[in-house]
C-alpha cells in the first residue's frame, strides 16, 4: 500500500511527496525519495503524514505527528475507542482523519445501509478480504455495524437455538448485528450488507479490485485534513454525506 500511496501523492500536482517511512525498506528509492526507517529520520518540512501500517506502529507514528504539529491521514485499521480518545487529546496543534475505508464506493455503501436500516428488521455484514489481512472482522465491517446500529435499534431476535459449529453466526458487533469475516486468497476486499424484512431482502455490496481504488479518498483527505479540526472519523465527513 505504501508504494501505491507514494505514487498517488507524487502524481498529484497539488501535493509534494517529501518522505517515506518503512523500516523494512529503508534506503530504497520510491518516486524519487529515499525511504527512511523512522519518522525522526525525516529531513525537511512535512505538512501531512499518511499512515497505512499496523495499529501497533501507527500509535507511535501518530504520537510523533501530534507532537510535531503535523496533520495525519490514517488508513490503518484496528483502532478502538480508547485510541480515538487518546488521539483527540494528542492532536491539539494539528488534525487527524481516520477512515476505516478510503474507497468512496465503500463509504457510500455504509451510508446507503445506514439510511436503509430503519426500514428492515434484520441486518448482517459479510466482509471478504485477502488471506494476508491480520485483523478480523475488518475495521470497515465493524464501522458499518456501528452505523447501522445507530440508525435503528428495532431488530428482530436471532432465532438460533443450536450452534452446531462454534462461530457459525459470526461475531456479534454493535446492536447485536452479526459480522462474518472471510479470508480468501486472490481477493482484495469486498463487503456485503444484507438487510431483510417480511418477504424481501436488500443487499448492498462493494468490491475492491485494486488498491488504487483507495487513492482518490486518500488524496481528498490529505488536502482536506488541515480544515478539519481535531480528530475526524470516517471519510464521509469530508464528502458532506
Amino acid at each position: 500500500m505504501g508504494a501505491t500511496v507514494c505514487e498517488a501523492v507524487a502524481g498529484d500536482p497539488a501535493l509534494e511527496l517529501v518522505a517515506g517511512i518503512d523500516p523494512a525498506h529503508a534506503g530504497e528509492t520510491v518516486e524519487g525519495i529515499t525511504i527512511v526507517a523512522d519518522p525522526s529520520d525525516i529531513k525537511g518540512d512535512v505538512d501531512v503524514v499518511i499512515d497505512f501500517t499496523q495499529v501497533e506502529a501507527a500509535r507511535g507514528n501518530l504520537q510523533w505527528a501530534a507532537e510535531q504539529g503535523v496533520h495525519a491521514v490514517v488508513g490503518t485499521s484496528g483502532f478502538d475507542e480508547a485510541d480515538h480518545e487518546r488521539l483527540r487529546g494528542a492532536f491539539n496543534r494539528s488534525n487527524c482523519v481516520i477512515a476505516p475505508n478510503f474507497a468512496i464506493g465503500a463509504v457510500l455503501m455504509i451510508v446507503f445501509a445506514e439510511r436503509a436500516a430503519p426500514f428492515f428488521e434484520t441486518a448482517e455484514v459479510v466482509e471478504m478480504h485477502h488471506d494476508a489481512k491480520r485483523d478480523a472482522p475488518s475495521g470497515t465491517a465493524m464501522h458499518t455495524a456501528e452505523r447501522i446500529a445507530a440508525a435503528s435499534s428495532d431488530w428482530a431476535a436471532d432465532p438460533t437455538e443450536l450452534v452446531v459449529a462454534d462461530g457459525a453466526r459470526g461475531a456479534t458487533a454493535a446492536g447485536g448485528i452479526h459480522v462474518h469475516a472471510l479470508r480468501v486468497r486472490g481477493m482484495v476486499a469486498s463487503q456485503e450488507v444484507i438487510l431483510g424484512t417480511q418477504g424481501q431482502a436488500l443487499t448492498i455490496r462493494h468490491d475492491t479490485y485494486d488498491r488504487s481504488s483507495f487513492m482518490p479518498g486518500v488524496l481528498l483527505a490529505a488536502k482536506a485534513v488541515a480544515d478539519k479540526p481535531g480528530v475526524t472519523i470516517g471519510l464521509d465527513k469530508l464528502l458532506d454525506l
